[in-house]
Formats: C-alpha cells, sequence, structure tokens
C-alpha cells in the first residue's frame, strides 16, 4: 500500500532516475560556496591522459606476451609519465573529480601491478611452474594492497614520506630489469635475480617503510643557473644507457627506504 502510493506520488522522480541510468551519465556531487551541487559528465582532459597510461600499460601486456620485451618495459615507463601527468594536469586546470580518482586508482592497477607482473612472468618466471606465477602473484597482491591503502591514508599521512614503496618505483624496478637484460640468455643468476626483485617490490609496497615523496621540494622558486646544468646533465647520462641508469636509479629508490629505516632504528637504540 505504502509502496504504491509513492510510485504514483512520484512517477516523474522515478522516469527521470531511469533514464539518467540508461544513458550512463556520471553524476558527482560538488561543494561550491557551501551548498552541495549535483553536475553531469566527466573531464575529458586528464581522464584521456589515464586513459592513455591505461593503455601502455594494457600494450606492455600484449608485447610480453609476443616476446617483444624492450617494448612492453618502454611501456611500463610511458605509462609512469602519463600518471604523473594526469593529475598535474587536473590540478593546473582545477578539474578534480571522484571519478578522475577512481578511474586513475583503477589504470594504476593495470600499468603497474598486473603489467609488470605478466612481463616479468613472461620474460623470466613462467619456466619456474608454481613458484613463478606465485612470485608474480605476490608482486600484483602488493600493487592492489599498496594502492587500496594509499587512496584511505590521503590526508591522514605526511605528505613528505610514502608508506610502502609507491606502485610505480616497483613497477619502474621490474620494467628496468626486463629492460636491462631482455637480450641476455636464461640463466640460473637471471632468475634468482628475478625472483629478488620482483618479489621484494611486491614485498616492499605493503610494507610500513616509509619513503621519501619528494613533494616539498619546490619547483617553482628560483635556483641557482648551476641547477640547470646539472638537469642536462642528469638527461644526458639517461640518453647513453637508458635502461640501466632508470633501473639503478629506482632501485636505489626501493634500497633506500629499507636502509634508512636500519638507520633509524640504530639511532633509536643508540
Amino acid at each position: 500500500m505504502t509502496e504504491d502510493k509513492k510510485s504514483v506520488e512520484h512517477p516523474e522522480s522515478h522516469g527521470a532516475h531511469e533514464s539518467e541510468v540508461a544513458a550512463g551519465e556520471v553524476i558527482e556531487e560538488e561543494v561550491v560556496g557551501g551548498a552541495k551541487v549535483r553536475r553531469k559528465g566527466i573531464y575529458l582532459l586528464p581522464n584521456a591522459l589515464t586513459t592513455a597510461s591505461l593503455f601502455s600499460g594494457f600494450y606492455a601486456i600484449v608485447s610480453a606476451a609476443n616476446g617483444v620485451f624492450d617494448n612492453a618495459a618502454i611501456a611500463i615507463f610511458v605509462s609512469m609519465i602519463l600518471d604523473g601527468l594526469d593529475g598535474r594536469v587536473a590540478r593546473m586546470t582545477n578539474t578534480q573529480s571522484k571519478f578522475g580518482e577512481e578511474y586513475d586508482s583503477l589504470a594504476d592497477m593495470v600499468a603497474f601491478g598486473v603489467a609488470p607482473g605478466m612481463v616479468a612472468f613472461f620474460w623470466a618466471l613462467n619456466g619456474l611452474d608454481k613458484v613463478g606465477w606465485a612470485i608474480t602473484f605476490i608482486y600484483v597482491a602488493g600493487a592492489a594492497l599498496r594502492l587500496a591503502r594509499f587512496n584511505t591514508q590521503i590526508g591522514s599521512v605526511d605528505k613528505k614520506y610514502f608508506v610502502g614503496l609507491p606502485s610505480p618505483a616497483a613497477a619502474a624496478c621490474v620494467a628496468g630489469l626486463v629492460w636491462c637484460f631482455h637480450q641476455y640468455e636464461p640463466a640460473t643468476w637471471l632468475t634468482l635475480l628475478s625472483i629478488i626483485v620482483v618479489g621484494g617490490a611486491g614485498v616492499l609496497m605493503v610494507s610500513n617503510v616509509l619513503y621519501r615523496s619528494f613533494k616539498d621540494l619546490d619547483m617553482r622558486g628560483r635556483v641557482p643557473f648551476a641547477a640547470i646544468l646539472l638537469v642536462v646533465l642528469i638527461l644526458v647520462v639517461i640518453a647513453l644507457d637508458p635502461a640501466t641508469v632508470l633501473f639503478t636509479a629506482f632501485l636505489i629508490y626501493a634500497l633506500s627506504g629499507p636502509v634508512r629505516a636500519l638507520f633509524r632504528q640504530k639511532a633509536k637504540r643508540a
């Protein structure tokens, strides 16, 4: 009786709701001037960059499945660049949205979770049977848990540090490893190195080890003229051997967290 009465009293609102659902439109609530405003649609530019990052991660998986491991590794680094751009573009153009945050997180899971794990699996771990896919799953699960924890900690932790190894840096370690050694013949030492890097990156992502976020660096302020010369030198070094330089740089960053934590423990004991 009550339900029938409600359907009679509000037939237009019920039909409007169905039309909105049928159209598949995204509706978000934003606070403007202290009042909630409902807005339809999504912002094109930042979400287009996120889609490009997602495509690069998907392309990495396809390339690895076809045995083109250098292209697969490069595609993951391209995803990193695009992932860094979409957030900055959204902030610069004031086009942040809840949809963009959720979409970016899902794209990161593919580009920095599934893609690096599958690339490493097709490259060196698929010959280890159950051990190979177990190591791969540790990495993929670590990336999923890392992203979920990061989303729940926004605004509640110090912006100067990340809790756990960031998923893009973990993906860079795995992709850099594949890019550096993809031309080498299969060997025991290379398989062991792959297990250590892939499994270690997965564990570090879910650890409580702190990593510098570098968000406190002032990129807009004035710097000495010599700083631009340092940037030129860094670009030249990367251009000489990008695979080795990038792999070494991100591996050092991944190891910096445990090393810093070890020194902190020693300092506390002292």
